[in-house]
């Protein structure tokens, strides 16, 4: 191999956490329990962005002598995972709602708030009026900070808009971060997050069925717009299980993956409906039923589950050991909005495993595999094998679980994040322990 190049070199790190070994494009109860690691281990990167070789550090130190790498970090004393999914966020938003935590916190539940004119009828209100660019600076900034707290893979939202305009303007300001950012983005239309004001739920089915789904459908065949899964809000008062089916089919038509909040804050039967329509992905399942679990398992339909809702909300959190015990495919997203504030995957997986009793390994497996496998690129991320985006989080620990065990603690721990085998942020405040 004397005469080739590479992009990076990761060398004698103390441990290089796999997740997979064998190409698995997810993991349920099982195989999270003891996640592959190799202990002293190396990683290379190729110039085309992808992991060429993962292993001890002595046989890649072997492999490859006489080979040029543009860049070698030596991680002696630290920890190498792979790059952090995180597989639900409404990102896209003007006017903060740090007024209404107030409210939440003094009693007032989440309908109340939303009934009271407030909630996503408020951010909808400050997204409309907003720019194009006001709108990109905004989500630029937050997409930053997610990747310093170690995601590199990132589901995005419209849904702030509920007329076309808007949404397609949400839809633009995605695609823009996604070509100016290392950050990897899976663009989801959720003009269904809420029954527009004036307008009754059938009028509002009509209208993203009718309008909304065929232009999306226009601009996305023309280039202009990628757009990857579809949303619905399926909630008493919201979206009933009728107009559910009708948007998620028409956007499983047109070729995009189904991806959708359900049994949130009342049973809805979401869960049955998302496996038999074959959704990827259904978000929540906070009130979901045992036959609703039992469903989802045989579907292959993944629970993306969100700590930190239940958690600002006070509501009792996901069912996650039932889920596992069942042989659901458990992933975990930060749900960052402005009712749910937190960019940060290493604290999500604290709560999951805090809240919700998954271990430390369920947890990393949920915010990486299976995240990836909730966005349909599990082919591609979520773990450090052969032929898979070079993407890392490199931690300053002896060993991984730090991550996830220091909560609050991941500004002082990661100290490289690396997206296809390039640096997208150094940490130098990185503390010893």
């Amino acid at each position: 191999m004397s005469a080739s190049s590479f992009r990076l070199l990761v060398k004698n790190a103390t441990q290089v956490v796999l997740v997979c070994r064998n190409g698995e494009k997810y993991l349920t109860r099982n195989g999270m329990q003891t996640l592959a690691v190799v202990e002293n281990g190396s990683v290379v990167i190729g110039h085309d962005g992808l992991i060429k070789a993962v292993g001890s550090a002595d046989t890649i130190e072997s492999q490859f002598k006489g080979a040029k790498f543009d860049n070698v970090l030596d991680a002696s004393g630290m920890c190498v995972l792979p790059g952090l999914v995180d597989a639900h966020t409404h990102p896209v938003w003007a006017g903060d709602r740090v007024h209404e935590f107030a409210m939440k916190l003094a009693g007032a539940t989440y309908m109340e708030v939303h009934e009271a004119g407030g909630g996503i009828h408020f951010t909808v209100t400050h997204t409309r009026s907003a720019t194009e660019q006001h709108l990109l600076d905004g989500l630029k900034s937050r997409l930053e900070r997610m990747m310093r707290a170690g995601t590199t893979l990132v589901e995005c939202k419209s849904g702030y808009g509920l007329e076309l305009d808007t949404e397609l303007k949400m839809l633009r300001v995605i695609n823009s971060a996604r070509k100016s950012l290392p950050i990897g983005i899976s663009a989801t239309y959720c003009g269904a997050h809420a029954v527009p004001k004036g307008k009754t739920m059938e009028e509002a089915t009509q209208d993203i069925v009718a309008v909304h789904l065929p232009k999306i459908k226009k601009l996305t065949a023309s280039g202009d717009l990628q757009v990857d899964n579809i949303d619905v809000f399926c909630e008493k008062g919201v979206f009933d299980l009728n107009s559910t089916r009708c948007i998620l089919q028409a956007g499983k038509d047109m070729g995009l993956n189904i991806n959708f909040h359900g049994d949130e804050l009342h049973p809805m039967n979401s869960a049955h409906l998302g496996a038999e329509l074959g959704a990827l992905a259904i978000s929540h399942l906070e009130e979901v039923t045992d036959d609703g679990i039992a469903a989802m398992a045989t579907a292959k339909t993944s629970a993306v589950l969100l700590p930190t809702t239940a958690y600002i909300l006070r509501l009792s959190p996901p069912r996650a050991r039932d889920m596992l015990d069942a042989g659901v495919i458990v992933a975990l997203g930060s749900d960052f909005n402005p009712n749910a504030y937190c960019c940060s995957m290493p604290m999500v997986m604290h709560l999951a495993c805090v809240m919700m009793k998954m271990s430390m390994p369920e947890a990393l497996a949920a915010s990486t595999i299976n995240a990836a496998y909730a966005l349909n690129r599990s082919h591609a991320h979520g773990s450090l094998e052969i032929g898979k985006q070079g993407d890392l989080v490199i931690i300053n620990a002896p060993r991984w679980e730090h991550l996830v065990y220091q909560f609050g603690g991941h500004q002082e721990l990661i100290r490289y994040v690396i997206i296809k085998g390039e640096i997208v942020y150094e940490n130098d405040k990185v503390l010893n322990l």
